[in-house]
């Protein structure tokens, strides 16, 4: 018996950003275990607007475990130093927002890599609406989840919808898309998502895995386990669909690298990298971009 589920997504070109706005700390990516204490995080900024305002010092706060270091000096500009992460990002979207021209903005990346949470902070700093792609899905075939979409018909027709979903969005303005791990395999989602900017949210896998671990599996169609060790059975999956992605992932016209970002202030692990500051790099990298 063929079973057909016709996508009949109604897309408001915008959405209530107090339905989705959540605090810059409120998700800790990965789980942090210690006593915590304020580490002071500066950040470097060189914005695309030729009237440069002057500020003060930029120094804002990030929560992480005791045994880390204090973030390194790295080069700065100014800003009051009553500025908090949530304001920085806020006052940089603010003169980054004119040079996008309405455009969409694409976030990709592995499973657990954060698009949903990263794409709501960027979406509130720039008033756009947010979509998550899988949620999109999910309404479409009247609720199932996506590993009930996986069980029941199978990768192919989920790919397919994704497809359609992403043309759908495409064809609008000022939105922030969080993609499913998948999305970039197919060069037709590229296709839709280049008429915007896309991102690649790139996470290390041993990160990956702990989080989806902590989070757990029942979520994930693509992570199964048999007998054995929960995370090497995980590492080992993750691996073999970065294997298969990798490249795809490179399409992507930023790439904000989690282990860069944690090296350049001067942590040993990605978790003590907020939401928000996260999304500080990836305005600065689309800032990147709109200069080339």
């Amino acid at each position: 018996m063929e079973t057909r589920v016709s996508l009949g997504v109604k897309l408001p070109t915008r959405i209530n950003t107090e339905n989705i706005a959540i605090k810059p700390n409120s998700l800790q990516f990965f789980r942090n275990h210690g006593e915590q204490r304020l580490c002071q995080l500066p950040v470097s900024r060189n914005l695309l607007a030729k009237r440069r305002r002057v500020y003060g010092p930029v120094i804002f706060k990030v929560s992480c475990s005791s045994e880390h270091s204090p973030a390194s000096t790295v080069e700065t500009r100014s800003v009051p130093a009553s500025f908090d992460e949530s304001k920085i990002i806020k006052n940089i979207s603010e003169e980054i927002e004119p040079y996008l021209n309405g455009r969409c903005i694409y976030l990709v990346g592995m499973m657990g890599s954060g698009k949903t949470t990263v794409g709501k902070v960027l979406s509130e700093a720039l008033g756009y609406s947010f979509y998550d792609c899988d949620k999109l899905i999910e309404e479409t075939v009247g609720g199932s989840t996506v590993a009930e979409i996986f069980k029941l018909y199978g990768e192919s027709f989920f790919r397919e919808n994704e497809t359609e979903v992403l043309h759908k969005l495409s064809s609008m303005q000022r939105l922030v898309v969080s993609t499913g791990g998948g999305a970039v395999v197919r060069p037709i989602n590229w296709r839709h998502m280049h008429k915007g900017i896309s991102v690649w949210l790139d996470v290390p896998l041993e990160a990956l895995a702990q989080r989806i671990i902590a989070d757990g599996t029942n979520s994930r169609p693509l992570i199964r386990y048999e007998s054995g060790d929960p995370y090497s059975k995980t590492m080992k999956r993750l691996s073999n669909l970065f294997e298969e992605r990798g490249e795809a992932y490179a399409n992507a016209n930023v790439r904000v690298s989690f282990g860069n970002i944690a090296a350049k202030r001067g942590f040993k692990d990605v978790c003590n990298l907020t939401p928000t500051v996260i999304g500080i790099e990836v305005l600065l990298q689309i800032e990147n971009f709109l200069k080339k």
